[in-house]
């Protein structure tokens, strides 16, 4: 006679391989439910993303998973219910992003300095219109290439200190790019939609495109940053000018701290230089069109031999969005 315990020895290897999916996801859903997440509820009218930035999460690195967690929570439209309390994904310290390229993707959060706060960085033009032109050692320079890679270096650094970063304006075969001579191409899009060449519909689609998400956000601290390289005649050196709405009080605060963070560094780095760069009002579409506080920067010349440097030089562009992100991290901090 068999012994029963050999046959079940015997089989257990073959309807193990049926019960093995079964047992993962038993297990994933213990080690799930085991876990012990923070939890919040929702305040009247607050969405999911704007939940999320008071509670001091970075809405692009957690959405997803906050989603995930709180399946049973939601409501049948996705959206929070009064009264209930949602558990809040676990943090870690590091966050993706693609637009980055591959080399810089993946950042480390150094710090929670922006904790709760969002930007929407817009780099000028793209698409079917280059901006400003100028010719070097017979290479075009053209603005977009290098107002973009100065935005995606920004992003870099504010997502490093805990912000929500939305960049507008994007190229997903650039990223970071770390040569003098930035090639043109027009495959720049709106968040993937393509990019008008009439100038006001162009201007349009990325006002809309911030002011959807500021809409679904809505957090405390909000700031659009347009980045641009002027043009002008080759013999006229300009230091970094800064713009705001006329009516905007927080616009002409932020765009004095993004001055003044230029200023120090200059006096730090090159003492003897001198820093003339300026703040004023101007009645640009892109400042009367979106709904968050919104400043534009025009960051030199494009067609000065000197002001070149300061486009040209992978180190010179890291310095620049360093210090934009460094000016900005000050005004959050002075904003609260």
């Amino acid at each position: 006679m068999t012994d029963t315990r050999e046959t079940y020895l015997f089989l257990q290897p073959k309807m193990m391989k049926r019960f093995i999916p079964i047992i993962i996801c038993l297990l994933w859903g213990a080690m799930t439910m085991a876990q012990s997440y923070p939890t919040a509820t929702p305040q009247p009218g607050e969405g999911i993303n704007a939940f999320l930035l008071r509670n001091g999460y970075n809405v692009q690195r957690y959405k997803a998973d906050f989603l995930r967690i709180n399946t049973d929570r939601l409501g049948s439209d996705g959206s929070l219910k009064l009264g209930v309390s949602y558990r809040l994904p676990l943090k870690d310290d590091s966050v993706t992003e693609p637009l980055l390229g591959s080399k810089y993707s993946k950042v480390k959060i150094e710090s929670d300095r922006l904790r709760g706060a969002t930007f929407y960085l817009v780099s000028g033009h793209g698409g079917p219109d280059p901006g400003a032109m100028a010719t070097l050692r017979g290479s075009a320079l053209c603005e977009d290439e290098y107002a973009y890679d100065v935005v995606v270096r920004t992003a870099r650094h504010l997502l490093s200190m805990g912000a929500t970063v939305h960049v507008i304006i994007q190229d997903p075969d650039d990223g970071i790019r770390d040569s003098e001579l930035l090639r043109y191409d027009d495959h720049e899009t709106c968040e993937g939609r393509t990019i008008p060449l009439d100038q006001i519909e162009r201007l349009k689609q990325r006002c809309d495109a911030i002011n959807s998400h500021y809409e679904r956000e809505k957090g405390s601290y909000c700031r659009a940053i347009f980045v641009h390289i002027d043009s002008r005649s080759p013999g006229e050196r300009i230091d970094i000018f800064a713009y705001h709405h006329k009516d905007s009080k927080r616009g002409k605060a932020t765009a004095e701290r993004l001055l003044r963070t230029f200023e120090r560094k200059y006096k730090q780095h090159q003492p003897n230089r001198g820093f003339s760069g300026t703040v004023s009002d101007r009645g640009l579409y892109v400042l009367k069109a979106t709904n968050p506080v919104a400043i534009f920067l025009e960051l030199g010349n494009l067609q000065n031999q000197l002001d070149q440097q300061r486009f040209l030089k992978p180190d010179n562009r890291e310095a620049v969005a360093k210090w934009i992100a460094e000016g900005l991290a000050e005004d959050y901090s002075r904003s609260k």
